[in-house]
């Protein structure tokens, strides 16, 4: 009875978000998988059974196979990118610079602005011009005499098409890795920088040996994060360059076949198969910080 008095005041003040959430999330996942195993095309719902017909359909689609590819591309320049640049900027700012609230203030400005914003803003930027009509950044190459830099950028017809999508993604979110990098740097003990300081070893070395290797979470927090924010990003793609098929990504490809073609069935075969990629993705992180917890 004490145990019951104990967690039940708990429980009834969570028990309203527990349900909202079982409901709008997990009831809707439900939902979108039963949706996969059925033959619905167009407005009318059919909710008949057809199994895993529109996995393996699916898993023969050249269409389906070119976007995971584009995803590859993505995914890796975009998480190498934005964890590159991310800590870079937190160890110069975990040095010590003068304004150091402004400087975080304008690396983190980016995060706030949505996708679409940031897509707009770089559709601009990434305009494939060139001679009078360059604009962007093919005419700062120009102007400073490094027109050997210029590009298609997203208009490439290479896999480069896609990975110079990972410039605006990066840009948005490379201040918040940056905060979690100088988060992890500032949470290691001055204590323990000092005595390797003492046993005579250099800057370099008591970063290399105390502080890198407490740094391990967040790395794996940080592309984690950024890993799932990849499989389901498609409105960066989608207002950059509408409908391209040169930055189609499995994310994009679900949203198009959904509204504008009418094939829910196979939206619906998409997002499991993306809802499953993100739990591969996040159920073993999950296991191994709990895990590492309880082992401390």
């Amino acid at each position: 009875m004490r145990r019951i008095r104990r967690w039940l005041p708990g429980f009834l003040l969570v028990s309203p978000s527990l349900v909202l959430v079982g409901i709008f999330v997990y009831g809707f996942l439900g939902w979108n998988v039963r949706v996969s195993t059925t033959s619905w095309r167009g407005f009318a719902p059919v909710y008949d059974f057809v199994g895993l017909d529109n996995f393996t359909t699916l898993w023969s689609d050249p269409i389906w196979w070119r976007d995971v590819r584009h995803l590859a591309v993505f995914t890796v320049v975009f998480i190498l990118g934005a964890m590159l640049v991310g800590f870079t900027l937190a160890l110069l700012l975990e040095r010590g610079v003068v304004a150091e609230g402004l400087f975080r203030g304008v690396y983190l400005f980016p995060m706030a602005i949505s996708f679409i914003a940031t897509a707009i803003i770089w559709r601009g930027l990434l305009d494939n011009g060139v001679g009078e009509n360059t604009s962007g950044l093919n005419k700062v190459f120009s102007a400073i005499g490094l027109g050997a830099l210029q590009s298609d950028w997203h208009k490439s017809d290479s896999d480069f098409a896609i990975a110079s999508i990972a410039l605006p993604a990066g840009w948005a979110l490379s201040g918040y890795i940056m905060a979690l990098f100088l988060a992890g740097m500032r949470g290691v003990p001055e204590e323990l920088r000092e005595a390797a300081r003492v046993d005579g070893a250099g800057e370099f070395r008591v970063f290399w040996h105390v502080v890198r290797p407490m740094l391990w979470p967040v790395v794996m927090s940080s592309i984690v994060i950024l890993a799932h924010i990849c499989l389901k990003t498609f409105d960066l793609m989608y207002a950059i360059d509408q409908r391209s098929p040169r930055i189609e990504t499995p994310a994009l490809y679900m949203f198009t076949s959904v509204f504008p073609g009418g094939f829910y069935a196979r939206g619906a075969t998409i997002a499991t198969v993306l809802v499953a990629g993100i739990a591969l993705i996040i159920i073993p992180y999950i296991w191994y910080t709990m895990r590492a917890e309880r082992r401390r």
